[in-house]
């Protein structure tokens, strides 16, 4: 009798742990960090094929899964960062790019340039040839952004699928921010 009383004690316990453990799992992952693989080359060169990265999901404010609710963000999303969101042609899909531009901005590519309301980026995160592709992203022509919506452009203009093509993010599509490579070992850096 005692026997399977420690026997069932002892799997109650394994159990506890692996339910708790799975409950603190899905927790962080859901409004803490979360990690992705990088699919394409369309971040060259800083984010290759492959590499693995930590997304900071509340920086941008939780959004409560299966509501429309979004917590209070720490920060607003700023020109430069490197977010996730969901894909606005195909909402079972993530992709990573380079913000651009937030509502109310024009943005227009000209000559491999990126002018935001006229003026062109010299931040050395946008030190690149962008081409003039898609249609909202033709040579000369100022596409202003939507309220509550973001441009975003992949590092590697040659190769990237992004608004120039499909347009706006919306607020609502915004998952996190992408911070840190944590694999392969040789790759380990905070992405700027």
């Amino acid at each position: 009798m005692k026997r399977i009383r420690k026997r069932k004690s002892v799997i109650r316990e394994w159990v506890e742990s692996i339910v708790i453990a799975f409950i603190l799992a899905m927790f962080i992952r859901t409004f803490i960090v979360q990690a992705f693989k990088i699919p394409s080359g369309s971040m060259r060169p800083t984010l290759m094929e492959g590499d693995r990265i930590l997304v900071n999901k509340f920086i941008y404010g939780i959004k409560i899964p299966f509501t429309d609710i979004r917590l209070p963000a720490i920060r607003k999303p700023q020109r430069g960062d490197v977010v996730v969101f969901i894909y606005p042609r195909d909402t079972r899909r993530d992709f990573i790019k380079r913000l651009i531009a937030t509502e109310g901005e024009s943005v227009q590519i000209e000559g491999g340039k990126i002018y935001i309301n006229g003026h062109a980026l010299d931040d050395p995160r946008f030190a690149r040839f962008y081409y003039n592709r898609g249609p909202y992203g033709r040579e000369g022509e100022k596409i202003v952004v939507p309220p509550d919506s973001f441009y975003v452009l992949g590092d590697n203009s040659a190769s990237s699928q992004d608004s120039r093509y499909w347009g706006f993010v919306p607020n609502e599509y915004l998952l996190g921010e992408a911070f840190l490579i944590y694999w392969p070992l040789h790759r380990i850096r905070i992405i700027r």
